[in-house]
C-alpha cells in the first residue's frame, strides 16, 4: 500500500496540535494528532451540511450563509450548488494555511468554488463574527471540531455552550438555521439548542464520498430560529 506523506503542517492560532495535511496517492486527510478532521474520499456528510441548510433558505431574495471552516471546501461547493446567484456567502477560516491548501493541493476538490463571486473568504475567528452579527444571516453551519465541542482550540466550546447558542440565535434572521456537523452524536447538544431557543432537530448521515457507499454515520443538528 502506498504510504502518507505529510505535505504541508500549520498551527491552530490559540490551539495546541498543529493541523497536518497528508497525501496518499489521489487522497488526502487532515489530522489533528491522531484525530482525522477530514478525508477527501469521504465527504457526503459535509456536503448534506450544506443542502439540508440551504433548502430551507434558498428560496429567499438574497440569502446570506456563513460557513464556519473552510476545511478541504466540499460544504461551501455544495452550497453554491443550491443557493441563487444573489446569495452571499461568507467563509471564516482561522488557519490561514487551510486557506492556502485549498488553493494550492486541494485545489481540484473545491473547484471554482473559492473564486466565486458570491464568495468571501475571510481569515478570522467564527465564533467572533457570529458575536458581532445582529440577525444578519439566514443560515450559519459550523465544522470547525469533529463534533459540539471545542477539538482544533479549548476555546471552541464556547460555540457551543448556552452564551455561543445565544449568540448564533441572535446573529440569524427569523426562521434562520443553525446547522452544526459532527463525528458522533452527543444526547445533550439537541436540549441546549432548545434551551436557547431553537427548534432543532438531528440528523445521521453516512459518510459516504469519492469510491465509497457506506462509511460511519455522523450526525447534523439543524436549528432553526422561530419566525416571531
Amino acid at each position: 500500500m502506498i504510504p502518507w506523506k505529510l505535505i504541508d503542517t500549520a498551527d491552530v492560532p490559540g490551539g495546541g496540535e498543529q493541523l497536518r495535511l497528508m497525501q496518499r496517492g489521489n487522497d488526502f486527510t487532515i489530522k489533528l494528532g491522531q484525530n482525522e478532521l477530514m478525508n477527501s474520499r469521504l465527504y457526503g456528510s459535509e456536503e448534506a451540511l450544506a443542502t439540508l441548510s440551504c433548502a430551507r433558505i434558498k428560496a429567499r431574495p438574497a440569502p446570506r450563509l456563513l460557513i464556519g471552516g473552510l476545511g478541504m471546501g466540499f460544504t461551501l461547493r455544495a452550497a453554491l450548488k443550491v443557493l441563487g446567484p444573489q446569495a452571499r456567502v461568507t467563509v471564516a477560516e482561522l488557519v490561514p494555511a487551510v486557506v492556502a491548501w485549498a488553493r494550492g493541493p486541494l485545489a481540484a476538490l473545491s473547484g471554482e468554488s473559492l473564486a466565486d463571486p458570491r464568495v468571501d473568504i475571510r481569515e478570522a475567528d467564527v465564533g467572533a463574527m457570529i458575536a458581532a452579527a445582529r440577525a444578519d444571516y439566514d443560515a450559519i453551519l459550523l465544522d470547525v471540531d469533529n463534533g459540539p465541542q471545542g477539538l482544533t482550540r479549548k476555546s471552541n466550546d464556547a460555540l457551543y455552550v448556552a452564551e455561543g447558542l445565544r449568540a448564533a440565535f441572535g446573529a440569524l434572521s427569523p426562521a434562520g438555521v443553525l446547522a452544526v456537523w459532527s463525528s458522533h452524536p452527543d444526547d445533550h447538544f439537541a436540549p441546549r439548542l432548545r434551551k436557547a431557543g431553537f427548534v432543532a432537530e438531528e440528523i445521521k448521515i453516512r459518510a459516504t464520498g469519492r469510491g465509497s457507499s457506506g462509511g460511519a454515520r455522523h450526525v447534523i443538528w439543524i436549528a432553526t430560529r422561530p419566525a416571531r
